[in-house]
């Protein structure tokens, strides 16, 4: 299979960060179908887009903090193939970005983090809370069913924008905080990312569906809502997190057969690379 183009090393052992590819959408409830086919696309398009050949040698448009992070792209994997998997990456002390998929492997990935560790403080970009609680196990119960895994008081939910009214309840409940786009426009994305910064615990996760970001700039994904994240200030959120410090992270509900001129899964091969080449490895 194609390799994303950020990978540099085809040693597991050598790799500080590990690409892991999930095409699975068995929980999905959304009425547009495919991402399941996104982390082959996402993979294809790094290729096309971010790769340059001049005088027959191959050329990659690196992001300006540089490419000198050692990158394995693992392939893909089944939902079944989870724990196995992320029990070997976790072990080796390495970092996996995540590709999907529908959200709910989110909830597979961060029941796979070790027992020893703390709960995690979980960054959850979004335009939904994923927060219902009436139905479970499937991609709009995801913070539900990871809470005994999550510290609500350090995690946050970032580009939130239409949450149902019992995950509103629930949001309360927990304590768990929202940042939604206005609040960015209110307050500006400095300030937004400090207060994120000073709140985050130590073992911080980040997952994202890419519906947080506006569909002007990102229209391929499963479930779209307008007045969303821009991706620059997405993007600029993801790095100063990132250079604090994470344990992982994912990428979820690209849907390639609606995007615009692969637009989206583009800019979801970008965010990959800006994450991982904004990321420290933790010891």
């Amino acid at each position: 299979m194609e390799k994303i183009c950020w990978a540099n090393t085809e040693n597991f052992n050598d790799a500080g960060f590990v690409i892991v590819g999930i095409p699975d959408e068995s929980q999905s409830h959304s009425l547009r179908k495919g991402t399941e086919e996104a982390p082959l696309k996402i993979r294809q398009i790094s290729n096309i887009r971010d790769s340059y050949e001049r005088n027959e040698k191959i050329s990659i448009g690196r992001p300006f903090k540089g490419t000198t992070k050692k990158v394995h792209d693992l392939g893909n994997i089944t939902r079944d193939q989870i724990k196995e998997t992320y029990k070997k990456i976790f072990d080796s002390s390495k970092i996996p970005i995540s590709i999907g998929g529908d959200h709910s492997i989110t909830r597979e990935i961060i029941k796979s983090i070790p027992k020893q560790n703390e709960k995690i403080s979980l960054v959850y970009f979004d335009a939904h809370p994923d927060f219902v609680s009436s139905h479970t196990n499937y991609y709009g119960s995801v913070i539900t069913d990871i809470l005994s895994y999550i510290e609500t008081e350090s995690s946050v939910q970032i580009g939130i924008r239409t949450p149902e009214e019992e995950e509103m309840e629930n949001l309360k409940k927990y304590n768990l905080q929202v940042i939604t786009p206005f609040d960015i426009k209110k307050y500006g994305i400095e300030d937004i990312a400090n207060s994120i910064l000073n709140k985050l615990g130590n073992n911080v996760y980040i997952s994202l569906d890419m519906d947080c970001i506006d569909p002007s700039f990102a229209p391929g994904v499963s479930v779209p809502v307008p007045l969303g994240l821009t991706s620059t200030d997405c993007v600029y959120l993801l790095q100063r997190i990132a250079e604090k410090g994470i344990i992982g992270m994912d990428l979820m509900e690209v849907c390639p057969n609606f995007d615009i001129k692969d637009r989206t899964s583009h800019l979801a091969s970008r965010i990959i690379s800006e994450v991982l080449f904004s990321s420290v490895l933790l010891k």
